[in-house]
């Protein structure tokens, strides 16, 4: 985020606690009343969000995350596509062999 995003982001979080403010104002809380719902209301948004940004840093489902995944898939996939029919059957049957070997590992485990 640029410095002038989380300016705007500060800046609408005081004009949202000011709204709901004046919105428990006229619904006929009292000022102190007001300004503790008003907070506590404000508080709880901020918590909620910030929990779902920590939900997504745990199930990786960040922006820099997914773009890190695209990207290695591109390379594999372009490496792929550059190897010659004869490397990519000696390739296959490295893969094969390997799934071979794990598949009598766990059965003998």
């Amino acid at each position: 985020m640029r410095r002038l995003d989380i300016l705007l982001l500060g800046a609408g979080l005081v004009g949202t606690g000011a709204l709901l403010y004046s919105v428990l104002q006229r619904f006929g809380l009292a000022e102190f009343d007001a300004g503790i719902w008003s907070e506590a209301l404000l508080v709880g948004g901020v918590v909620l969000w910030s929990l779902t940004y920590v939900f997504r840093v745990l199930t990786k489902r960040m922006t820099y995350a997914q773009q890190l995944r695209d990207y290695e898939e591109a390379v594999l996939q372009k490496r792929l596509e550059e190897l010659s029919p004869e490397e990519l059957a000696s390739l296959q049957a490295e893969v094969e062999a390997e799934r071979q070997a794990r598949s009598q590992e766990s059965s003998q485990s």
